[in-house]
């Protein structure tokens, strides 16, 4: 049985994938406009990458997976770039140390744009000749799509150095919204059974999303919306970093070794948070967001809950459309939504923040990764990491879906992160 992910549902014509692979990458270029040089090549933390280092990176997918594979008589432009712009990809070689990543002063912003547009421009010829193949289609496709998670992770990572410089810059002038009360929390009742989770098979996707298959679900009760920065200032004035009980130990000793009391990008008066526009006044009726799974467990304990799991939240949004602030809404932050609707349904699945379930990464019965070097995409993190789902205010409308899979380290969060409650009924 053939377990592949498929690689799209219709082979597009050679123009239709060529303006798709221009407009994607036009986009890492404009997110990365406001930035000055010098914005560009810093690392705070291990995890996150200068911004040049991923405008070089996601040009290096497509030059070591496309061009030197797919184009006869190709030479790279240089050699060396192979070893600095690889990330994890092992069979393809090895790369440069993650965390050294922001020693890189060379090369040059201005060298890394001149190779993105001279891997473009070979890029361009080539689908403008092989893209009737599926396979290779399918390829530029998965080059297009892993460029999206680097934009998305572009933004993220230069918020976390603009929050890390103490003059607090501010990456563009956001626009902003009236804060919106949301109404009290509410519990919606979702039925148990056995049920259909994972890929249709009707268009891209990862292949851990796949295969399709049958998983038992309690009857249970999801919130009809996240938590807020208000619901989660009174878990931290009630006490909640500071009550061993409410951890799991991995956790405690977390929160203690690093001292948190409140999510990150938090002023410690608990009024004000750092965003892409610079310092603002906390609004408590918008998503919490820069959560780690430990600060998420701990509240979902003290509110006598727990979090969903990844089928839980994944049958819920497959019965909704991908709507939601994602990243084409501009905000570039989540946001506050008044939402009283009188129909019983779970609502802002999509975008504002990734929501950490309680589910483990591991793959799905019968999983095959990809063949080659591209079955190192994910397979090989399915261990020690825990699965969010949704997307959040900088993942782009048309990369998320109901049954896209991301996962994280449970004490991350520099992403987006943020969670909805669950119950057993």
């Amino acid at each position: 049985m053939a377990i592949a992910p498929p690689p799209l549902a219709a082979t597009p014509e050679p123009e239709a994938l060529a303006a798709r692979y221009q407009r994607v990458r036009s986009a890492s270029l404009a997110l990365a406009e406001p930035l000055a040089p010098e914005d560009q090549v810093v690392q705070t933390i291990p995890e996150v990458s200068p911004t040049k280092w991923h405008l070089a990176h996601v040009t290096w997918f497509f030059e070591r997976f496309c061009l030197l594979e797919h184009a006869a008589g190709y030479e790279p432009v240089d050699e060396r770039y192979h070893y600095l712009f690889n990330s994890y990809y092992y069979t393809v070689g090895e790369m440069y140390r993650r965390p050294r990543r922001g020693l890189l002063s060379r090369p040059t912003v201005a060298e890394i744009r001149d190779y993105r547009a001279r891997v473009d421009d070979a890029m361009l010829a080539l689908i403008a000749s092989r893209a009737g193949e599926p396979v290779f289609a399918f390829l530029v496709e998965l080059g297009l799509h892993h460029e999206q998670q680097h934009q998305e992770l572009l933004l993220t990572d230069i918020k976390h150095v603009f929050f890390s410089n103490p003059l607090g810059p501010v990456y563009a002038e956001l626009p902003t919204r009236p804060s919106a009360d949301p109404g009290p929390l509410t519990f919606v009742d979702r039925p148990g059974g056995l049920f259909d989770i994972g890929a249709l098979g009707n268009g891209f996707c990862f292949d851990n999303e796949t295969p399709r298959h049958q998983t038992l679900v309690r009857e249970h009760a999801l919130a009809a919306r996240l938590v807020t920065n208000g619901e989660y200032r009174d878990f931290i004035a009630q006490g909640g970093y500071t009550d061993p009980a409410l951890w799991l130990s991995d956790g405690w000793a977390v929160i203690r070794e690093e001292g948190w009391n409140r999510p990150l990008c938090w002023s410690e008066d608990l009024e004000q948070e750092f965003t892409l526009g610079g310092w603002r006044a906390i609004d408590p009726h918008a998503p919490v967001c820069h959560i780690s799974y430990y600060e998420a467990d701990a509240f979902a304990r003290w509110a006598g809950a727990r979090l969903p799991t990844e089928a839980e939240w994944e049958l819920a949004a497959a019965e909704q459309p991908v709507t939601g602030n994602l990243l084409d809404s501009g905000l570039l932050h989540p946001a506050s939504r008044e939402d009283h609707a009188a129909d019983a349904a779970v609502r802002q699945l999509y975008g504002d923040v990734w929501e950490w379930t309680g589910s483990p990464y591991a793959p799905y019965p019968g999983f095959k990764p990809l063949a080659g070097s591209l079955g190192e995409y994910n397979g090989k993190f399915m261990c020690n990491q825990m699965v969010v789902r949704g997307g959040s205010c900088a993942t782009w409308a048309d990369h998320i879906r109901a049954t896209y899979r991301s996962f994280f380290y449970p004490r991350d969060r520099w992403q987006f992160l943020g969670f909805r409650l669950a119950k057993d009924i």
